[in-house]
């Protein structure tokens, strides 16, 4: 039975066993069918929910156009990690713990999401060139310059799949004619400093416990 021991308990605790079941039974499954691949493949965002060996979570965004996540086989996709911050948050998760999940979602036709839980593995440019029948959308983008190249690929095993209804998912309208600066090191052009964080205190640097200078005044 899929869910974890956490879902079944609350399931039993809430009275959702029969609801959980028929969904597991009705919208649950092990692999991508074709519908779903179609789905991936219009797809121009997807949210990335990884965590470390800790269970310390971090969930990410990516991006790219129609199709950038591409579907290997009813059973793996992947997807590109282009250049970014140097952080590698998901990467870095990924090489202690394997377990993702990704949620894409339709917010401009039909207002759909569909899950994706499985395991990950990080793959160089050159691994994913080795398997066959690539699709055309990942040997293009392997001959892109700049930004628009991808640095490596993210491969995922697909153990769970399934839809995220759409009644609480906001229908909204794409601005087409927005360029995007894809790799770019622009400061403006990445968003700068939008939360105005850059001169703020950190305790890994200055010593100064979370909340800055008022906070450290407040302790004594």
């Amino acid at each position: 039975m899929p869910g974890s021991i956490g879902e079944h308990l609350l399931q039993e605790r809430y009275g959702t066993t029969a609801r959980a079941r028929g969904f597991y039974n009705h919208q649950m499954l092990d692999h991508l069918n074709d519908h779903m691949r179609e789905f991936v493949a219009r797809m121009e965002m997807v949210f990335v929910a990884t965590s470390d060996g800790a269970g310390e979570a971090d969930c990410s965004f990516r991006a790219g156009p129609p199709g950038f996540v591409c579907v290997l086989d009813d059973k793996t996709l992947a997807y590109p990690e282009y250049r970014g911050n140097g952080v590698m948050a998901s990467l870095g998760n990924i090489a202690e713990n394997g377990h993702i999940g990704l949620l894409f979602i339709d917010f401009c036709g039909d207002a759909i999401g569909l899950h994706v839980n499985g395991r990950a593995s990080v793959l160089e440019n050159d691994q994913l060139l080795a398997r066959p029948d690539l699709p055309d959308s990942v040997l293009d983008g392997l001959l892109q310059d700049g930004g628009r190249r991808p640095e490596r690929w993210v491969a995922v095993d697909v153990v769970e799949a399934y839809i995220h209804c759409s009644k609480h998912i906001p229908q909204m309208v794409k601005r087409s004619e927005v360029r995007q600066a894809w790799g770019t090191d622009d400061v403006v052009r990445k968003g700068g400093d939008y939360f105005k964080a850059k001169h703020s205190t950190r305790p890994w640097v200055d010593g100064v416990p979370a909340g800055g200078a008022a906070a450290e005044q407040a302790a004594h």
